[in-house]
């Protein structure tokens, strides 16, 4: 797995304990940011080195983490049905931030939308939802923390799929050694370095 890694124990008692924060693994040029697919869609990406083929679709919303644990969360540590490979997608950090920068909440948050009616409005508008969920500990229990997800659609996720997709990681492998390891609470389970992320 070409990602450094740490000891999740490490890593989580530098981390904020509550707060919307975005957590992920990045540098100066890209961010890593993770999907959960059926064999197929992953081996096509992995193959080609962007998205495509019979089984991947451009005319739906598509959902990116940066956050590892909450894609486990997600994927169930890739045993859930169609998730069984997980992928680490590295894309440039200019088109995230510009993502982030473009995104609209999927809830209506008064303070930036002052009538549902603009929300709506701005939500058809955007190719870009953003979302703050609980994020996850090893085992998925919630908490207080929240982490971030995008859901891409439209011309943003042709980019994502296609140009903006620097890198196809293989997670899988890493994924199904460290399940056991998160079952175990024996603190010995590693994850990417993650670092809380501002935009460039």
């Amino acid at each position: 797995m070409k990602l450094p890694t740490e000891l999740h124990s490490i890593q989580d008692a530098g981390w904020p304990a509550s707060g919307e924060h975005i957590l992920a693994h990045f540098d100066d040029e890209s961010i890593v940011v993770y999907q959960a697919y059926r064999p197929e869609t992953a081996l096509y990406a992995l193959q080609h080195g962007h998205f495509g083929g019979p089984t991947y679709s451009f005319n739906r919303m598509s959902w990116i983490k940066p956050n590892f644990l909450w894609m486990m969360y997600r994927c169930g540590w890739a045993t859930k049905p169609g998730q069984e490979m997980v992928l680490g997608l590295r894309i440039r950090r200019r088109f995230f931030d510009q993502a982030l920068a473009s995104a609209v909440a999927s809830t209506w948050r008064p303070a930036q939308y002052p009538t549902r009616e603009e929300w709506k409005a701005a939500v058809e508008a955007s190719d870009v939802r953003l979302q703050w969920d609980p994020d996850h500990d090893p085992l998925g229990a919630p908490l207080e923390r929240r982490a971030v997800q995008l859901g891409l659609r439209g011309s943003t996720l042709k980019a994502f799929a296609t140009d903006e997709l620097l890198e196809v990681i293989d997670m899988a492998p890493f994924v199904h050694a460290q399940r056991p390891l998160a079952l175990a609470r024996n603190g010995g389970m590693r994850m990417p370095v993650e670092r809380i992320y501002g935009p460039a």
